[in-house]
């Protein structure tokens, strides 16, 4: 038990973890605030301009069905980003401080 406690201890005053932790704590804010932008951004659309989303676009849709449809879409797409961060960056630099405080 103690020697998982040392582990921990040195990899939290380790400077390349706290720049990990920086970086990641930033990039995931930025995503969340970019999703609640979006999503309450939509949600303020529907509350207070409702009548623009009922504009019609061709073949019995109206704006609304698209831009709702590009709402989820980029939740999934700030997901992939947010991953495909994490293995190609986040997991490298995981296990670069690994290989230097073994």
């Amino acid at each position: 038990m103690r020697a998982n406690a040392a582990l921990i201890e040195a990899i939290g005053r380790d400077p390349h973890f706290q720049t990990l932790v920086r970086r990641r704590t930033r990039f995931a804010l930025a995503l969340t605030a970019l999703t609640l932008i979006i999503y309450f951004g939509y949600i303020a659309i529907v509350a207070f301009a409702p009548q623009w989303l009922g504009v019609p676009i061709g073949g019995g849709m109206t704006l609304g069905i698209p831009i709702g449809l590009l709402v989820i879409i980029a939740a999934f797409v700030l997901t992939a980003v947010y991953v495909h961060r994490a293995n190609t960056q986040y997991d490298a630099l995981t296990r670069q401080i690994l290989e230097e405080i073994k």
